[in-house]
């Protein structure tokens, strides 16, 4: 398992745990202390760009992977010049050694500037580079599958949130602005629909689609669109927290669609 203390890593890790499973986490950070408490969790140092032509020890029944570097930009050109083939050599490197069951997470991104209920097979129509790479490390590993003889399940994240994500995400940014005491949290007209999901569920979907999804892809969502200003307003209520909105300070994402959700199922 690849990103075993990143934010999705962290919440899949009590959940594979939980379900009985071994697991052999390869870490940029042997030494990372919410690892190395765990019991039956093996450590081996690996770097998914430093290390890409060291093959680690793929005597398991599965790859999870889910390390990807740059998340705080998705325009960023080292999502398809370093991430996507470091990946696909992961991936082939685990087939190579008898690994015949693979999850790799992408992104609803990958969808680009669909809108409505989207299902796992929509076309995809990718509008950043991070989403370009994942949607093309996904073709390339769907060529590898039938080769090897293998399932590789594609979970596609949705809009997540929970305790521990990225400080630049809109929840993690709210948080803060809230604990700093500030008076009003500037953010976009809020009026778009997306589907969150919280990381919990999202990794006990992501154990199911371990244990129990064909090969192809699946969508890890909620499945109900909600508006984002709505989500906001929500999670300050919850709270209690009093400080003031400030919408269309920022303007749409304009890789983003005005309403998409998730499709559960084929």
């Amino acid at each position: 398992m690849t990103g075993a203390t990143g934010f999705v890593g962290r919440a899949l890790m009590g959940w594979l745990l939980d379900a009985g499973h071994r697991v052999h986490a390869l870490l940029r950070d042997p030494a990372d202390p919410a690892i190395a408490r765990l019991a039956d969790v093996r450590i081996s140092r690996f770097d998914l760009l430093a290390d890409a032509g060291d093959t680690p020890d793929f005597s398991a029944d599965a790859l999870v992977h889910l390390a990807w570097p740059d998340l705080d930009d998705y325009n960023s050109l080292s999502h398809v010049e370093s991430a996507l083939p470091a990946s696909y050599r992961l991936v082939k490197a685990a087939l190579d050694a008898g690994v015949r069951r693979v999850l790799v997470t992408g992104t609803c991104q990958e969808y680009g500037l669909r809108e409505g209920a989207l299902a796992a097979d929509t076309p995809t129509e990718p509008q950043t580079s991070y989403a370009v790479a994942k949607d093309g490390l996904h073709r390339q590993l769907r060529l590898l599958a039938p080769r090897y003889g293998a399932d590789i399940v594609w979970a596609r994240l949705f809009y997540l949130h929970g305790p521990g994500q990225r400080p630049k995400s809109l929840f993690a940014q709210l948080e803060a602005a809230v604990a700093r005491g500030d008076a009003r949290f500037d953010m976009s007209p809020g009026e778009q629909l997306r589907d969150y999901i919280h990381v919990t569920e999202a990794a006990r979907q992501l154990c199911d689609a371990l244990e129990t999804a064909p090969d192809g892809p699946v969508n890890i969502c909620s499945g109900t669109p909600r508006s984002v200003r709505g989500l906001v307003e929500d999670w300050l209520t919850e709270r209690g927290a009093g400080i003031a909105l400030n919408p269309g300070h920022f303007p749409y994402p304009p890789h983003e669609p005005m309403a998409c959700w998730g499709r559960k199922g084929a």
